[in-house]
């Protein structure tokens, strides 16, 4: 997937973690894994001419932000943990779009499955 307005992209995928994140009782009791993967999209001319960190996104700094949200308080939804992703993507300065994909491959439910996830994508 390419990003909107021809900006460049930079993607981190499987940001894993435990979380609390669930509506029923032993899904916050308990916790389980989550991966995330986040796209953010912004202009990296000048980062790739001057090969300066200052002119793009420290992904490092990004990926530690990201787990942060999902160990931190918990929400009912994934919908919502992505939501807290994405706006916390959009707060660096450059980027001007963002998506996070946050999966929960341990969901309760009942039948045989890989991955659940949901996916939100913002634009400032």
């Amino acid at each position: 997937m390419s990003c909107p307005d021809g900006l460049d992209r930079i993607d981190l995928t499987g940001i894993s973690g435990w979380g609390r994140h669930g509506v029923f009782e032993d899904e916050r009791t308990q916790g389980q894994r989550f991966v995330i993967d986040v796209s953010i999209g912004l202009d990296l001319t000048a980062a790739a001419e001057t090969d300066e960190l200052v002119r793009t996104v420290d992904y490092g700094d990004l990926a530690e932000g990201v787990h942060d949200v999902l160990q931190s308080e918990p929400d009912n939804l994934i919908e919502s943990v992505a939501r807290r992703v994405v706006d916390l993507c959009l707060t660096y300065e450059p980027v001007q779009w963002a998506q996070a994909t946050v999966h929960k491959p341990m969901a309760p439910i009942s039948v045989a499955f890989t991955d659940v996830s949901v996916t939100i994508e913002r634009r400032k």
